[in-house]
């Protein structure tokens, strides 16, 4: 029996079990796709699939990005250095009309910030890991300041937790150590960023100086 709204005109009731049928019907048309591309790319030669792979990395960061982190693809500290930048970018970004609200960002772009983060410090890039961390620390708490709740807070500390765990045990002067740490505060818009970790990295570095 059809449902009517205050109007008095007349609506067709959709019951669950039709919704769900349609979505298992777009489901297996997807499925069936991926798999016709499947046998597709199946006929065709290495080189060929890497050409298209490296194409769409060059017109997709996104795509470049899901490739490196799946094959783990080495590079440079140099070209590490760049890429991280450019994700800090694309982390951070927000657009201005958007201002005071739970907006999107991307969740993969600050993945790399993360993975490349870690692979300076790997690299013997300590310094360098530091740099990029004051610089995502600047955007980034721009980015939670003109946000809603700050949905992102989370990953930005996962992001500089990496940088922190390596300042610990390293063998940096004490005096730099510190300099950084007031740096990372003082950048901070918001004032709550890593900020205990970053007081009780200060007071460790501290501890051992005396």
């Amino acid at each position: 029996m059809p449902a009517s709204d205050v109007m008095g005109v007349d609506r067709p009731i959709v019951r669950e079990c039709d919704m769900s049928q349609r979505g298992s019907k777009k489901a297996i048309k997807t499925t069936d796709a991926a798999e016709r591309l499947r046998k597709t790319l199946a006929k065709r030669t290495k080189g060929e699939l890497m050409d298209v792979l490296v194409e769409l990395a060059r017109e997709d960061r996104n795509i470049l990005r899901r490739l490196e982190a799946r094959f783990e693809a080495e590079a440079p500290p140099k070209e590490l250095a760049v890429a991280t930048r450019q994700a800090i970018a694309d982390a951070t970004a927000f657009d201005e009309r958007d201002i005071n609200h739970n907006f999107r960002y991307d969740y993969a772009a600050y993945s790399e910030v993360k993975r490349n983060l870690s692979r300076l410090v790997d690299l013997g890039q300590l310094r360098l890991a530091m740099e990029l961390s004051l610089e995502l620390m600047d955007r980034g708490s721009c980015q939670v300041e003109m946000s809603d709740e700050g949905l992102m807070t989370e990953d930005i500390e996962e992001c500089l937790t990496v940088v922190m765990k390596a300042l610990r045990k390293c063998d940096l002067s004490p005096r730099e150590v510190i300099a950084w740490c007031e740096g990372m505060i003082q950048r901070d818009r918001v004032g709550f960023i890593c900020d205990r970790e970053l007081r009780a990295l200060r007071q460790h570095i501290e501890a051992s100086r005396s």
